[in-house]
């Protein structure tokens, strides 16, 4: 039987987690079901930046060593733990596009040539229906790189396309569209055991999800901070390289500030110790401001609550609808409790976007991909049981009064 509303209410009062939300700078009236694209702003954030703009103000360029330099590592310790890893582990910096690049030329430099001055392992794998920027980057690399680019058909098992042809694979811990949650541990050691590095992207896992790269005994893995984990709009990513693998090489990026002693300034590179070498060029101290504020909060955090709560949320979610979505040719494409992350997908091929934007019309704020795919986030930090249920009811009265065929839900703005 679906929940009442005093059902939800008591919900809010026996959640261990209900307070955080009043830590986060939320609208009025708005139920954000989109912190899978972007994750909202800590309350903590905007008195950070504030204070970074004084301190630019007042010191100038002693800032930088004041605390910025150092930035990259000081916040890639204190995401560490989120992620099952140790310190000097983890350096946030630049993008997930420009950390596969690293992760693969890093790995790659290492691997054998043969007596023909031929890779023996040429080949990169990549997922195909993953996030663009994987494949693409996987592309560019091989292009650039002289290795084969494979694809791995969505949702498959890698079994038929493991070879000791292949030099490194790019998965996602959880897709992007379905929510589909991989289980790391089997498939590191399914490519390991082959002889092949995998990188793993923690994109819509890091902060959804207790996510323990140690114990599944993962090398190498990149992320972002702006998903579930509140960073800010285009807050720097991070890359994890386990720390025996930290010195076996160069990275390709190779910059000035991944120098061993930058400020020698030497006609030639030498990587630095450690996990500084996948540094690049200068990173932006107000950016960091942020997502150190968003940290700060996140180390109060129980994750085995949080996922917990996250999956009740779903569950919230897709039982209010009841059988409404059949009746309006909607398909739920979630994936069971132990293998999905925390996202809801919905099918509706023909006005997806359009059911989107009347939502958005009403406060409830989720996002749309092609072809037809409506996603919802559920980021259990600043979502309640009671938002959740009041979203469900938004969604069966704009299907209802068939609120989404008028003609301004149908206009795209450059952005989806």
């Amino acid at each position: 039987m679906p929940l009442t509303h005093d059902d939800v209410r008591e919900l809010n009062r026996q959640d261990p987690l209900a307070s955080f939300k009043s830590r986060f700078a939320l609208p009025a009236g708005t139920i954000y079901l989109d912190g899978n694209s972007l994750g909202a702003q800590p309350a903590a954030a905007s008195e950070a930046v504030g204070a970074l703009m004084a301190q630019w103000r007042g010191s100038l360029i002693q800032g930088w060593n004041q605390g910025w330099f150092v930035a990259p590592e000081r916040l890639g310790d204190r995401l560490a733990p989120l992620l099952g890893a140790g310190p000097g582990e983890v350096l946030v910096t630049d993008t997930i596009t420009h950390n596969i690049f690293k992760l693969l030329g890093y790995i790659t430099e290492g691997q054998g040539i043969t007596e023909g001055q031929e890779r023996a392992r040429p080949v990169i794998l990549s997922e195909g229906g993953n996030f663009p920027t994987d494949g693409y980057i996987a592309q560019g690399f091989c292009r650039f790189g002289g290795f084969e680019h494979r694809v791995v058909p969505e949702g498959e098992a890698l079994d038929a396309y493991l070879d000791d042809r292949v030099a490194a694979a790019v998965l996602s811990h959880v897709h992007y569209r379905t929510g589909r949650l991989r289980d790391m541990a089997a498939i590191t050691r399914q490519v390991h055991a082959g002889g092949a590095e995998i990188i793993w992207d923690l994109a819509h896992s890091a902060g959804a999800l207790p996510v323990d790269l140690a114990a599944c005994s993962v090398r190498y893995a990149v992320g972002c901070t702006y998903k579930y984990l509140n960073g800010g709009p285009g807050a720097p990513a991070f890359l994890y390289v386990r720390r025996d693998c930290q010195d076996r090489g160069w990275q390709p990026l190779s910059g000035w500030l991944g120098h061993a002693s930058p400020f020698a300034f030497a006609a030639d590179y030498t990587p630095a110790p450690g996990i500084s070498r996948f540094r690049t060029g200068t990173h932006s101290p107000l950016a960091y401001a942020a997502l150190e504020a968003s940290l700060a909060l996140w180390q109060e955090v129980d994750l085995a609550q949080l996922r917990s709560k996250s999956q009740r949320l779903i569950e919230l979610f897709r039982e209010s609808l009841g059988d409404c979505l059949g009746k309006h040719g909607i398909s739920d494409v979630t994936p069971t409790e132990q293998e999905r992350g925390s996202q809801v997908g919905l099918v509706a091929r023909a006005h997806g976007y359009a059911i989107v934007q009347a939502l958005i019309a009403r406060g409830v704020i989720g996002d749309y991909r092609e072809p037809g795919l409506m996603r919802f986030g559920f980021a259990p930090l600043y979502l309640s049981y009671e938002d959740v249920w009041q979203a469900a009811r938004h969604l069966r009265e704009v299907l209802a009064a068939g609120e989404h065929l008028a003609p301004r839900f149908h206009q795209r703005g450059a952005v989806t």
